[in-house]
């Protein structure tokens, strides 16, 4: 567009309200591609972009610093041409979010890209228009100290489908292509929309907005007429679920809170609420505002980024999972016919060859583990389930059956079993007409796998 490129909106309702269509210098940044492990990396990848515009625009100075260059460029693209800059700048904040892990890499930087971005408040009156866009919020403090003249639009009204299609946009574009895909799948057109929603509509990015659809995986769909989670395919933000796993986190309640608007809109770069880190990444959304608390609940926006997520998770807390060195159809078997003596078996074989190193808190750990595994099973899980009288770790509930999990570290099956009698954690279920199976678990900080099990059946049977 800023280049005056009209024909590339033949068609689009641009093409008939732009009138002058005025080509501008357009200096595209794009932090994507790289890893950045020092700032040598970074300040290599900002002199790449610095020397192809010094190329096209002409030299002034001999300056060796990014920032200094980029100032320089900015300027001699405007005496060029006559006409004011246009600065796109592609994910931002990509070397920090990749070294999250390394706060002292972090803050380096940190130094580093703010006395770069610092060059477009200095040079305003070169600049005709400037648009960043990230993973992640970095507050002005952090990273755009004295950059006032930015205009947050994450959460605006007027933009809160900028970033995505649209219920309308989709059948009044895309009608002939759903029509394609509902022949190659086999099912009618209400059926392959249907199918559309479940699995790539529901982002939400204000209070009453909208759902809008990820545009990258309908695309994608209707290019290869089957239905993929095209997004997670295209890499996932691996920081996001290591720093899940390294902290204090459950991971199914972690999507079930109400939060304010500052949780969403968090900007501490340093130590980040993980929820504040999902619904900025795109892992959670919007899904209903409460006017009585001021807050918002959140949750999965659909089924890609739900599965996405949790295969995700899955590689670091279940790898055999997804190496096939469990055997998915075993455990399921096990469970579906009440058989904890080999569900258990396999799960202790399971933990014991897991080779990967288990952080955090080591009886949170093994309570995500489980939980996701059963999720990844297909299986219907709950975790900190909660009673009139406490939370119970797991429940796990099939057609025949409802498992209650209680997890301890260093002390006894027994004692596990004893909470759930105690605090009655089989009394909501009691009219299910189900049989209730009582699970006693107990880690060993020392072997970091179980070391005893006891389960008590709604006959009253028990047996280890």
């Amino acid at each position: 567009y800023f280049r005056g490129r009209k024909e590339l909106f033949k068609g689009l309702a641009m093409e008939t309200l732009e009138k002058d269509w005025t080509a501008y210098p357009v200096l595209h940044i794009d932090l994507t591609g790289s890893r950045y492990t020092s700032v040598s990396d970074l300040e290599e990848k900002l002199g790449r972009h610095l020397s192809k515009w010094e190329s096209v625009y002409g030299k002034s100075g001999d300056f060796s610093d990014p920032a200094s260059r980029f100032e320089a460029v900015i300027e001699t693209a405007y005496r060029k041409t006559g006409k004011k800059v246009v600065i796109l700048i592609d994910e931002y904040e990509k070397p920090i979010i990749d070294n999250m892990n390394a706060p002292d890499l972090m803050e380096k930087f940190r130094r580093e890209l703010q006395g770069f971005y610092s060059v477009i408040k200095g040079m305003d009156e070169f600049i005709r228009f400037a648009f960043l866009t990230g993973v992640t919020k970095l507050g002005k403090m952090s990273i755009f100290s004295g950059l006032n003249n930015l205009d947050d639009i994450s959460m605006d009204a007027e933009f809160t489908d900028i970033c995505g299609v649209s219920e309308k946009e989709l059948k009044t574009c895309f009608d002939g292509s759903v029509a394609e895909l509902a022949k190659a799948c086999g099912m009618n057109k209400e059926e392959c929309y249907g199918k559309l929603r479940t699995m790539y509509d529901g982002y939400h990015f204000r209070k009453g907005a909208a759902g809008v659809y990820n545009p990258f995986s309908l695309l994608n769909t209707f290019k290869a007429k089957e239905f993929r989670m095209y997004w997670f395919e295209t890499g996932t933000p691996t920081f996001l679920v290591r720093y899940l796993k390294q902290g204090r986190y459950n991971l199914e309640n972690i999507a079930r809170n109400k939060v304010s608007i500052e949780t969403l809109t968090g900007t501490n770069y340093v130590s980040p609420a993980p929820i504040t880190l999902m619904y900025q990444t795109g892992y959670l959304t919007i899904k209903s505002y409460d006017e009585r608390f001021n807050a918002y609940n959140l949750d999965y926006p659909n089924e890609e980024v739900k599965a996405g997520f949790l295969n995700s998770l899955s590689q670091l807390y279940a790898p055999a999972l997804i190496d096939g060195g469990l055997s998915v159809y075993n455990f399921v078997e096990d469970i579906d016919r009440g058989d904890v003596q080999g569900f258990m078996d396999r799960f202790t074989a399971f933990l014991s060859g897991n080779g990967y190193e288990i952080q955090g808190d080591l009886e949170l750990y093994f309570q995500n583990t489980m939980y996701v595994m059963f999720k990844m099973m297909g299986l219907y899980v709950r975790s900190e389930y909660h009673t009139s009288n406490g939370r119970v770790d797991i429940v796990l509930e099939t057609d025949k059956y409802i498992y209650i999990i209680e997890l301890k570290r260093d002390s006894s099956p027994e004692t596990a079993l004893r909470q759930i009698e105690e605090k009655g954690y089989a009394k909501p279920f009691q009219a299910s007409g189900k049989e209730i199976v009582e699970l006693g678990i107990n880690f060993s900080s020392q072997t970091r796998t179980i070391d005893g099990w006891q389960v008590k059946e709604s006959t009253s049977t028990s047996h280890q």
